[in-house]
């Protein structure tokens, strides 16, 4: 059964997404709606899942104990982008 539903949103928000809808041959409605679903799926296994191909790299690389992450993170960035 279908129920009306009132939102308040930001008015160039809803033009791009009635544009993005148009764009995919799909309703606003429908999308909104399948959103919320994937949003409120109460099974454990969709949270937090890994791709498979993600998955099997899991475990293959395995850092120096003394392996400071956010320095290499900052450090790489830094030079990326300055």
């Amino acid at each position: 059964m279908n129920t009306k539903l009132t939102l308040t949103i930001e008015r160039e928000i809803i033009e791009r997404a009635k544009q993005y809808a148009k764009d995919k041959n799909r309703s606003l409605s429908d999308i909104i709606e399948n959103y919320l679903k994937t949003l409120t799926d109460k099974r454990p296994d969709t949270e937090n899942k890994l791709s498979p191909a993600v998955e099997s790299l899991k475990g293959s690389f395995r850092p120096p104990k003394d392996f400071d992450y956010k320095k290499q993170l900052r450090d790489r960035l830094e030079k990326k982008y300055l």
